[in-house]
């Protein structure tokens, strides 16, 4: 099948597409990227998502425009995307969309009891004509999971080494970790989790002592320039979340523009510089990532492959290999797959499992009751089309 996966993410930067060709069913599940495209936000609708993300300016009338809007610009993207790509729109079978976090409602105790993501189906079927899955990460909750990170179920299938452990590690607005046993150990499943902010505080620390000229620390030139504060980096390292077992995950309702603010301010009254302070929360995703190893990892990993938008940056990739040390740092390129456009893979991949009627994740991975089918399915068009033809290969099976 061809599928469209679309991602946004938490650092909510724009829209990546990727066309994907998936094959077969687990295992072996066979999938690749032909084509992927990011379409970054404009200024004014990046402010509205995270104005929306924010208890303080959030307003329930903006967040159901924005749930159109959004959904609407997702059409938009994929409409260009397929002009620049030469891609036949009819052709596509499924689009497979996580849209754009708003909120990941974690409760004291670490559990989760929903998770908000905009971006409306029926807008994109309606527009595209393409059956299109969506709200994935509902259903894990319901089960008693985290419904994040999805990520994982995908790495099991794609990505475990013959004969070693693996770390899939992201890094975009949170962090998260996917720790995958080799193929021969048939004793171990993989667990999963949000080590911690990944880019978050630090994109919004860059962004308010640049007067929002810079929305990321581009190749870490920023922290290049200061030093790290260890006595305020043990501090921020006594933060709850650390601490806590998994599964568990995070988002912007912990680590998001107000946490960053109170940062900037605590590390202010301290003297720190504008370079000390984005130095040091660099430094707090590289340390919590490998504490969270050093904590968490059921066996002895020899191999981390990083992804999203941090590999990015020399800087924090050279604190994690020093963190991580002796496994070795590769990237998802080194592999065969696209840092950049992973987890839109992911989200085709899910879609793809989900119209199968298969399950798109494992408990060991999010902590539910039990593997759970995810998402919800809007027909598009072509559905019809869809149902024959899934009619006809269960008879050639049979």
């Amino acid at each position: 099948m061809l599928v469209l996966g679309l991602m946004s993410g938490t650092s909510a930067d724009g829209i990546d597409v990727a066309l994907c060709d998936i094959q077969g069913q687990p295992s072996p599940l066979h999938a690749r990227i032909i084509a992927g495209k990011t379409y970054p936000y404009d200024a004014t609708l990046r402010q509205r998502i995270l104005d929306n993300c924010d208890m303080q300016t959030s307003q329930v009338d903006q967040i159901a425009q924005l749930n159109v809007d959004i959904a609407n610009i997702f059409a938009d993207a994929i409409f260009t995307f397929c002009a620049e790509q030469a891609i036949d729109l009819a052709k596509i079978d499924l689009i497979g969309s996580h849209g754009q976090t708003l909120w990941h409602n974690v409760l004291p105790d670490g559990s989760v009891s929903a998770s908000l993501q905009i971006g409306e189906a029926s807008v994109l079927a309606e527009r595209t004509g393409i059956t299109t899955i969506s709200n994935m990460r509902a259903r894990d909750i319901a089960a008693g999971g985290q419904g994040a990170p999805l990520t994982g179920y995908i790495d099991w299938l794609l990505l475990r080494h013959e004969t070693y452990w693996r770390a899939i590690q992201n890094i975009g607005g949170m962090g998260n970790v996917t720790f995958l046993p080799p193929l021969n150990d048939d004793t171990h499943e993989p667990i999963a989790f949000d080590t911690g902010p990944g880019n978050a505080l630090l994109d919004t620390a860059v962004a308010h002592f640049t007067n929002g000229e810079q929305t990321y620390d581009r190749d870490g030139q920023l922290a290049n320039q200061g030093q790290i504060s260890e006595e305020w980096l043990d501090e921020l390292l006594q933060h709850p979340y650390y601490q806590r077992g998994y599964p568990k995950t995070t988002g912007r309702e912990m680590f998001g523009t107000e946490a960053a603010m109170a940062l900037i301010d605590q590390a202010e009254q301290r003297g720190l510089s504008q370079y000390d302070i984005i130095a040091t929360l660099t430094a707090l995703t590289a340390t919590n990532i490998g504490d969270a190893y050093s904590r968490f990892a059921p066996g002895p990993i020899e191999e981390v492959i990083l992804g999203g938008g941090g590999q990015h940056n020399p800087y924090m990739v050279k604190l994690i290999e020093t963190f991580v040390a002796p496994a070795v740092v590769r990237t998802h390129e080194d592999i065969g797959i696209s840092s950049d456009f992973k987890e839109a893979l992911v989200f085709a991949v899910l879609a793809y499992e989900t119209w199968h009627g298969r399950p798109g994740t494992l408990p060991s991975l999010t902590g539910a009751h039990h593997a759970a089918i995810l998402g919800q399915i809007t027909p598009g068009a072509n559905y019809e089309a869809l149902l024959q033809q899934r009619q006809q290969q269960s008879q050639t099976h049979v």
